[in-house]
């Protein structure tokens, strides 16, 4: 691995949690490590992958690259430089992995050697990795809304729509994968094996701007984490009915279940992590808000430990607006929504960290 990626890379370090972790504890779950990994770059999702012990850290901008870290003590072991992407996810069975970047890389998840790069239309943004039949879905806020890869070779196998903005998705390992649409207030319903989308589940009556998806496959349950309302909607995945909903943090950016514990988690930007308890298929209770610092708002479980582990760095205040503001351009097709867009505070240098979550 590149000298210069390592560099990036600092003595691992436990630090007290931010100023949003100084509210009292409710429950077993704690921040346990914060471990200082530094760098340039912006960031976005972080995967797990509980076979091969390795967590996939994506980096994005001119000095993107893909940190790969080991999952039981977060040592750096491998790094795939020159990348910029959303994040990165890999198929324990073909031993391949793949990055949304544009073109997608397609590399082997034991070398971290280059493989392959993949032109695909779109805005490779979220992604899914699906063992029930090793394909990897690419997820695109403009058409097409889903890319799908085969992942013993990265041919391109087709394309799927959904009439609106994909950002996190689920599969139920039997054939049905499900997509939350974050414009539109719903869910959509695939089937995997003819790539087409067959059902969508509106949850506009409880909420909208769902950015986080978990899935009880045993029981069909999927958990929707929304930002309007700050709520995370529970539903049937059989037919969509709604089955209550529950208060989470503001700011949400994913959502996992652990069918271990029976919980469901969902990550906030305001520093919180909600942790839910699904006491049967029909009850469900907020189980505990978990501090976290703030803008650690995507999330990744570990399904050998039943650990979370999220993402963060820290941030200087926002520059001031000109005194004579120039109107701002419509937002490209498939574009950020408007919370996102005008300015943004700076990343302070080497802040950059991953937090480790569990009992």
């Amino acid at each position: 691995m590149p000298g210069k990626s390592l560099a990036l890379v600092s003595l691992a370090i436990l630090l007290p949690v931010g100023a949003a972790a100084q509210a009292p504890d409710n429950g077993p779950y704690k921040v346990q490590k914060i471990q200082m990994v530094g760098g340039e770059g912006g960031f976005d999702y972080v995967t797990a992958d509980a076979e091969g012990r390795n967590l996939y850290v994506a980096r994005s901008g001119p000095a993107g690259h893909i940190g790969v870290f080991n999952l039981d003590t977060l040592a750096p072991v491998g790094d795939i430089p020159n990348i910029s992407a959303h994040g990165a996810a890999v198929d324990a069975s073909t031993g391949h992995g793949f990055a949304t970047s544009k073109p997608v890389v397609m590399f082997d998840a034991k070398t971290f050697a280059v493989i392959k790069k993949i032109d695909v239309q779109g805005n490779p943004d979220g992604y899914l990795n699906d063992p029930f039949n090793h394909r990897f879905y690419i997820l695109s806020h403009a058409e097409p809304n889903i890319t799908v890869l085969d992942d013993k070779d990265g041919s391109i196998l087709g394309t799927i729509n959904i009439g609106g903005a994909p950002e996190q998705a689920v599969t139920d390992g039997a054939g049905k994968i499900y997509v939350d649409i974050e414009d539109k207030d719903s869910i959509a319903v695939i089937d995997a094996a003819a790539m087409k989308m067959t059902g969508k589940y509106d949850v506009s009556s409880k909420g909208g701007g769902c950015a986080g998806l978990a899935l009880d496959a045993k029981n069909g349950i999927l958990f929707a984490a929304c930002r309007d309302k700050k709520n995370m909607i529970i539903l049937s995945a059989e037919d969509g009915k709604i089955i209550t909903d529950l208060p989470i943090g503001a700011g949400c950016d994913g959502a996992t279940f652990n069918p271990a514990t029976m919980e469901a988690f969902s990550s906030q930007g305001d520093g919180t992590l909600t942790v839910i308890k699904e006491e049967s298929p029909t009850s469900f209770s907020v189980e505990e808000t978990v501090p976290t610092p703030a803008r650690a708002k995507v999330l990744t479980l570990d399904a050998k430990t039943n650990r979370i582990y999220t993402i963060t760095a820290e941030y200087g205040p926002v520059p001031a607006a000109p005194a004579t503001p120039t109107p701002a351009p419509a937002p490209a097709a498939g574009g950020p929504p408007a919370w996102m867009r005008g300015p943004r505070a700076p990343m302070i240098p080497n802040s950059f960290q991953i937090l480790v979550i569990g009992k």
